[in-house]
């Protein structure tokens, strides 16, 4: 049996894109600054941004990978962490100023599992 998973950065970042704008979350979130026709590069393309519906702020980044999306966190980077890591997900620091919080979707079917990661962003 074959099993099929989804390892297309392009693909899951749209997922992921759905998701945030489907109330899947229980806190309001908005895509904004999407490139539909976004290209995965190497290094990852910008393909959109995640606002905080009601405090209007950019809460994180997602750039797309030929074979995963990468969402940079802003805000409350120690909180994401600790919230995609119990969901399993790839997490790591990145040096920056103010100090980030960069989670790796590596398949389509952890995109539910990073939702955590967005409300505990606003939530902190």
């Amino acid at each position: 049996m074959t099993t099929d998973r989804l390892q297309d950065g392009h693909r899951i970042a749209q997922l992921l894109a759905s998701e945030l704008e489907s109330g899947a979350s229980h806190v309001a979130l908005a895509v904004t600054d999407a490139d539909p026709d976004v290209e995965p590069t190497a290094d990852g393309a910008l393909a959109y941004r995640v606002r905080n519906a009601p405090a209007d702020e950019t809460i994180a980044t997602v750039y797309v990978q030929p074979d995963r999306a990468r969402v940079e966190f802003r805000a409350a980077p120690a909180a994401v962490a600790e919230a995609a890591e119990n969901e399993g997900l790839r997490v790591r620091p990145k040096a920056a100023d103010p100090p980030q919080t960069i989670v790796f979707v590596e398949d389509g079917a952890q995109v539910k599992r990073v939702l955590p990661a967005f409300e505990a962003a606003i939530e902190a």
